[in-house]
């Protein structure tokens, strides 16, 4: 069986909660906002934090340090002992806990435990006390993939010591949504003998240097009119900048910007939003009734950015800051200097603004980016994306027993896979109906890669 994609409409009706909130992201990280959700009990199936001795360094023979990684595990539905285990990936955001999304309903459906990794460097599962840039050598996705492939073994065993048996296997089966829908997706392709099958919702398995389509896709979504509108307040806002930069920065709440780029990009990311979320109105119905009665669209904007992406969303403007980026304290609650590491290294998604039509402001370049690279993290610092997707495919990816699932109007789903493998369907959606039709393909999928590695635990691949 090969892989499978699954289109939607709207990612975050696929997950429920659990994708109501992944990011903000100033490159547009797919990072959740935890945070949002944290004083809600009801947001976590549990909360209870875990710790395993995780190796440091995967590649070297006679480097053995290792650090304490957090993880959780909930097995109110398991059904000892044989029922699956699903590995629900952490992202690049610290990990609070295992939360009550739809993977619970799945898990119950499955009789399966749950648990979760935090991701290296992020949280409370830092190696290091200071993040310097010689300190998060060890940050990329190919030593988190070992991490997991260590975790998934030592948990098996731990499992089997409990039940006093030697060698036996557990179904398994990956979860993971944007980055960490990538890294489900990579984990099935490098180590397909450690899991039936993997779900990436929003996976995204391209790196792409220069990613114009990202503001293309953020066009299309907005629709003519919006689109309109948010091209003309980029080049008042532009014009302005020349003139009247300070008052302009402090009318969006955004003063603490020194640097142009870093302004311009806070400004692109919180019309981004609306789309990547499905919020579109809360951004285009007062946009076109401004243009339309006249007002002052900078001010109009001023106010969607101040009381939505900041009051509602809660984004920070510091995330926006690159002196915040250079800050090496070790801080659970930030991952935003990490995440530009693994940008700036390996994945890049530089979203910059195609050469026309471009709805941000040509100054967010490939040169803002690079020149950010290398303000934060010294000389030398560079993506190497050829290498990425040499290593692991792009949208070529060669594995099997991958389901993908992408939001048509989510801008990241231009690094996902979008061409449904030649043995499967690609099943487009238009009403919460056909979600459910989604979900029950997903759910015919899971079931069907479990039961052909049942009592293995490894795929027939």
């Amino acid at each position: 069986m090969g892989m499978m994609r699954l289109s939607k409409c709207l990612v975050s009706l696929l997950f429920l909660v659990a994708l109501s909130g992944f990011t903000h992201g100033f490159v547009m990280s797919p990072r959740t906002l935890l945070n949002r959700f944290s004083q809600n009990s009801n947001y976590y199936l549990t909360t209870e934090e875990h710790w395993f001795d995780q190796t440091l360094d995967h590649y070297s023979p006679y480097d053995h340090r290792q650090f304490k990684q957090r993880y959780y595990e909930f097995l109110d539905y398991f059904q000892v002992p044989d029922g699956p285990i699903f590995l629900k990936i952490c992202g690049e955001s610290s990990c609070n806990g295992i939360s009550n999304d739809y993977l619970g309903v799945l898990a119950k459906k499955f009789g399966a435990a749950v648990v979760s990794l935090e991701h290296r460097y992020y949280g409370k599962s830092s190696p290091f006390k200071s993040h310097t840039t010689e300190n998060l050598k060890y940050l990329s996705s190919k030593q988190a993939l070992f991490d997991l492939a260590v975790f998934r073994q030592w948990y098996q065993e731990s499992l089997n010591l409990k039940r006093s048996k030697t060698g036996a296997e557990n179904s398994w089966f990956v979860f993971g949504i944007s980055y960490s829908g990538a890294l489900s997706a990579w984990f099935r392709l490098k180590f397909p003998h450690l899991t039936c099958g993997s779900l990436a919702s929003s996976g995204v398995v391209l790196a792409v240097y220069n990613y114009t389509d990202f503001d293309k896709q953020v066009g299309e979504s907005a629709g003519p009119e919006c689109k309109a509108v948010l091209q003309e307040i980029t080049e008042l806002v532009d014009r302005s900048l020349e003139s009247n930069r300070k008052e302009l920065k402090k009318q969006f709440g955004a003063a603490e910007l020194e640097i142009d780029g870093d302004f311009l990009y806070f400004l692109a990311d919180a019309a981004v939003i609306a789309f990547q979320y499905g919020n579109p109105d809360a951004l285009c119905t007062p946009l076109v009734e401004a243009k339309k009665a006249g007002e002052d669209l900078v001010a109009v904007y001023a106010k969607y950015v101040k009381d939505f992406y900041v009051g509602t969303f809660g984004v920070s403007v510091e995330t926006y800051n690159q002196n915040h980026l250079k800050n090496t304290a070790v801080n659970e609650g930030s991952s935003d200097r990490l995440w530009w590491f693994q940008v700036c290294t390996e994945v890049a998604y530089f979203q910059v603004a195609p050469s026309n039509d471009s709805v941000r402001s040509s100054k967010i370049n490939t040169k803002y980016h690079l020149d950010l690279c290398k303000n934060v993290f010294g000389e030398g610092i560079y993506p190497e994306v050829d290498m990425t997707n040499i290593y692991y495919g792009g949208t070529k990816i060669a594995g099997s027993k991958i389901v993908f699932t992408n939001g048509s109007q989510d801008p990241w789903r231009h690094a996902s896979k979008q061409t449904s493998s030649p043995d499967s369907n690609a099943e487009n959606c238009s009403a919460p109906d056909a979600v459910n039709k989604v979900r029950q393909k997903m759910i015919e999928h899971i079931d069907l890669w479990l039961s052909e590695c049942k009592g293995t635990g490894r795929s027939s691949m």
